[in-house]
């Protein structure tokens, strides 16, 4: 490992965190002398550069950010080996079984220079789109291997609500509930309520952003209106059968 001075991946992490787009927290891990790291770097969904440093030297110090709208989580390194610069590569989430990664391509990491300005843009631009579409194949894959899941779910308007019956699949039903649906016994539907529009609709853009990643669509529906009552056709007169006198 080449001879870098533990402050400077301090304070690289923590600038490159507020140059990220969303809330990012950084935190440091430093040298103990025999602290093992090896929670964090089994946990490296890389099997580039990052990947080959970490097979081929001990990891020391390094930093985690990690994004507090989603929990999203990068971890920072030296660039170990001699060269200058840090190594930039994703934290795999660790709520997903490990069957659900299978088939799924790494997101893989970045070598940058010590400028977290230029890292801050190669992150948004390469590193965080392939993380994303990393963790929606692997929830998606979680999804199926928990329960299938519909082609669509359809959410049917009820006055200024939006129903929807109780899905089989348990993760869809939890997925609903995290947005703001909730059960109605008497119905036996879920219900999105309407008394905020403003709040409901942005459930529902939520809402489908997930179901997106799943691979679940989106319908929505208005009620059936009642068949309309056929009107009774008028009987014609019966001609009468008396003489007339």
């Amino acid at each position: 490992m080449h001879d870098t001075d533990p402050s400077d991946l301090e304070c690289f992490a923590t600038v490159l965190a507020g140059e990220l787009p969303g809330r990012w927290t950084s935190q440091y891990h430093p040298d103990h002398g025999d602290t093992d790291y090896g929670q964090l770097t089994n946990a490296v969904w890389d099997t580039d550069q990052t990947a080959h440093a970490l097979a081929t030297h001990d990891v020391s110090h390094c930093a985690v950010l990690t994004r507090i709208d989603d929990g999203t989580r990068l971890f920072v390194i030296d660039h170990l080996g001699g060269a200058e610069g840090f190594l930039i590569a994703a934290l795999a989430p660790a709520e997903l079984p490990d069957a659900a990664y299978a088939g799924v391509r790494e997101p893989d990491g970045l070598a940058v220079p010590a400028d977290p300005f230029h890292a801050a843009e190669a992150t948004t631009l390469h590193l965080l789109p392939r993380y994303a579409d990393a963790v929606a194949h692997a929830r998606r894959n979680a999804a199926a291997l928990a329960s299938p899941l519909p082609d669509q779910i359809d959410l049917t308007w009820a006055d200024d609500a939006l129903t929807t019956p109780l899905p089989q699949s348990a993760p869809l039903a939890k997925l609903l509930t995290e947005h703001g649906f909730a059960y109605d016994k008497d119905t036996d539907r879920l219900v999105l309520p309407g008394d905020d529009t403003a709040v409901q609709a942005q459930s529902v853009r939520a809402l489908g952003a997930r179901l997106a990643e799943l691979g679940v669509g989106v319908g929505m529906r208005h009620p059936a209106r009642p068949a309309l009552a056929t009107a009774r056709p008028v009987a014609a007169p019966t001609p009468s059968t008396a003489r007339a006198r």
